[in-house]
């Protein structure tokens, strides 16, 4: 079956230029609670109109309320998702787990979609939300053609992939770096895009933008990706304009119609409409490295040919119009009746007079047939036209227009009639109150080697480990701690065998909690007997997302460090909540390696954790234009994990121990081990901030 084609709707000029140029469905904003929030989007009337626009022309239209939503924010992100069921949205796109669970319990039979901030990678994953009744996934944007393949084989939802557009330089729904340095959250739809400005590796920024991934263009393989059973080829651009969005949904429909590659002209056009140093398709091909990188001048020139050609395609007449079959009868002494169907299945009857009987001229087929056929400003096109006259018979022209007008009205209705869908209560959040007078101490490491004696005399509740550097280890210190491994934040399907070695080796160890920071970390946990707590990757936001990891088994879990300490303190812990209070904060994990595409080295992308002697083990720092340094870490998998400039900083305070939390975490990354020890001595006996220190978003909070 051919892939539905998804294109962006920023606007109401948008969704007109997406669906008048092929569009099988169209994505939109409507409201707060949409990750383009600075697109224009639509008002309420707009979105109403929209919805009715798309169904009586065959495209599908989708709601994104794809943003972190705060408790107080829940109930009415729910209202706009109630209102959308009603007008009959076809798809709603979800980030965050508590609105997932709610929307899922509320309003069952409303279709979910994953959006591709849910970090979704693996068949884990996939299966999960498949599992829950999520509809569709939206793969993350670094998939290769065999991951996409894999996924498909093995879950039970639809797949959507990401074909051409905007690439964000971290994985969606992982980057912090907005948040963090600007206050202007992309969980939050509010992202200042940082990743296209300058920066240097261990120098300073001049005009490499090491951060900026050309736009991504999997033009050339729409026949793979329909061949491989992707359900929906996605589209990026809700910030374009409504002529970019014409021309590229145009050129994608015709090459899923046609099962093709694009022509050497409409690559050309494709590039003329955006891109940044021309495009990329290496993460689809498996591949990562410098030449994906690429900038877009400030002062680009408009292609004013291209896109006046554009706006022809729709600012007009529909082009985009249905078929119709008419078969109208016309017998002597009984009302005449025009049906009129498509070929979705819609049918419909009207009735008109009855006819006399003829004076002069009688009434013919034919001339039935051509009155029939004037669909003119409609949607609609005469596809055919059956017509029966009896004898001898007259009827006015006015009344043989007036039965196209009431059948095409009919069917139009018709197609755009809402289905019947349910509306359920809320369901209660759980008794359990979690919540603790004061929070136990736990240490997350980067390093093996800032494990020391000092540090565990300190007593920490929690240590959590990098599963891939506990293979080092033949035994653990003996300590009244938990030990815990923190899973890799991103991998893939072919690792999934090496991790589970490597849980089992962590086991035989000593430890028993396992830290997961993706949903695909359930199907590699569930079979063990491990303690399984949440991590900060998870993004949760408000009570209903712990609701819905404790029904998924966890212990615990890690809150957004977007949060504001307000927000904290009102959230239900209907699970133990932890917190982070000291670290250099995660801005990004990125699949390429920042320090190998600068240095060149040639290790191999996936497996293991980075050998010892690899050049990006050694310290690297990411510098801005203002000189601020970003230390760099090394990922699982040979990616690169940016760290905020200065640590969080909060021994001095008191205020994070009255917010009901059960943990609080000092994240160690850089800091040597007498430096985390100290810093762990620091946080028992609060000791004053150092000269270099943020308070995070704790006080702040994002737009």
């Amino acid at each position: 079956m051919t892939p539905e084609l998804l294109s962006p709707a920023g606007s109401p000029e948008a969704l007109r230029a997406a669906v008048q140029n092929g569009a099988g469905a169209v994505y939109l904003g409507w409201g707060d609670f949409n990750a383009r929030r600075n697109a224009k989007n639509f008002s309420d009337g707009e979105f109403a109109d929209a919805v009715s626009y798309c169904h009586l022309r065959g495209a599908r239209i989708f709601l994104t309320l794809n943003t972190l939503v705060t408790d107080r924010e829940l109930p009415q992100a729910l209202e706009a998702a109630r209102t959308a069921c009603r007008l009959g949205v076809d798809a709603v796109l979800v980030q965050d787990w508590g609105l997932f669970d709610v929307l899922r319990r509320a309003l069952p039979d409303l279709p979910l979609h994953a959006s591709t901030q849910m970090s979704v990678f693996t068949s884990g994953g996939a299966g999960e939300l498949a599992r829950d009744g999520c509809e569709r996934i939206v793969l993350a944007r670094e998939c290769s053609a065999e991951d996409v393949a894999g996924i498909r084989a093995a879950c039970g939802a639809e797949i959507e992939v990401f074909v051409h557009g905007a690439l964000c330089m971290c994985y969606s729904g992982q980057c912090a770096m907005s948040a963090l340095v600007g206050g202007r959250s992309g969980n939050r739809g509010t992202c200042a895009q940082p990743c296209r400005l300058p920066y240097g590796l261990d120098e300073p920024a001049k005009k490499a933008c090491p951060l900026s991934l050309k736009d991504n263009c999997l033009a050339g393989q729409v026949p793979a990706l329909s061949d491989l059973g992707v359900d929906c080829l996605k589209l990026e651009g809700r910030m374009k304009r409504p002529e970019y969005v014409a021309v590229v949904t145009g050129i994608y429909a015709r090459l899923l119609a046609e099962h093709r590659g694009p022509t050497a002209a409409e690559t050309a056009e494709l590039e003329e409409a955006f891109s940044r140093s021309g495009f990329t398709d290496a993460y689809w091909q498996g591949r990562r490295g410098p030449e994906m990188f690429g900038t877009r001048p400030e002062n680009a020139p408009e292609p004013k040919e291209l896109f006046a050609r554009a706006r022809a395609t729709y600012e007009k007449d529909d082009r985009r119009t249905v078929p119709v079959r008419f078969r109208c009868s016309i017998p002597a002494g009984e009302s005449c009746t025009l049906t009129a169907s498509d070929q979705d299945g819609h049918t419909v009857t009207v009735a008109g007079p009855v006819p006399e009987a003829a004076r002069t001229r009688p009434l013919t087929a034919g001339e039935v047939a051509d009155r029939l056929g004037k669909t003119g400003g409609t949607a609609f096109r005469c596809e055919s036209a059956e017509v029966t006259v009896g004898e001898n018979l007259s009827l006015p022209a006015s009344a043989v227009n007036a039965l196209r007008r009431d059948a095409l009205a009919a069917l139009a209705a018709a197609r755009t009639a809402v289905p019947l869908r349910r509306e359920e209560p809320v369901p209660p959040l759980p008794e359990s109150d979690c919540a603790a007078e004061t929070p136990a101490l736990t240490v997350s490491l980067a390093d093996l080697r800032q494990l020391s004696p000092a540090l565990l005399a300190e007593e920490p509740a929690r240590v959590y480990l990098p599963l891939e550097q506990l293979e080092a280890l033949r035994s653990l210190p003996e300590s009244g701690t938990e030990w815990c491994a923190t899973l890799p934040r991103v991998w893939r399907d072919r690792d999934e065998d090496d991790l589970r070695r490597r849980l089992a080796h962590a086991q035989a160890l000593g430890v028993t909690g396992a830290l997961l920071g993706n949903i695909g970390h359930l199907s590699l946990t569930r079979d063990t007997d491990l303690r399984l707590y949440g991590d900060y990757g998870l993004n949760v936001y408000n009570a209903r997302s712990l609701a819905y990891l404790r029904d998924k088994g966890l212990a615990s879990a890690c809150l957004s460090f977007e949060l504001r300490f307000a927000q904290i303190r009102d959230l239900r812990k209907v699970l133990p909540a932890e917190a982070l209070v000291y670290g250099c904060l995660p801005l990004m994990i990125t699949e390429n390696c920042l320090v190998q595409n600068r240095t060149g080295c040639r290790l191999s992308r996936g497996g293991p954790a980075v050998p010892a002697q690899a050049p990006c083990r050694e310290p690297h720092t990411l510098r801005d234009r203002t000189g601020t340094a970003f230390p760099l870490l090394p990922a699982y998998g040979h990616r690169t994990e940016i760290q905020n400039s200065r640590p969080l900083w909060l021994a001095d305070r008191t205020d994070w121990k009255r917010l009901g939390l059960a943990y609080a975490r000092l994240r160690f990354t850089t800091e040597s081990p007498a430096g985390c020890a100290a810093i762990l001595r620091a946080y028992r006996t609060g000791a004053p901030a150092p000269a270099l220190f943020t308070r995070g978003l704790y006080e702040r909070g994002v737009e």
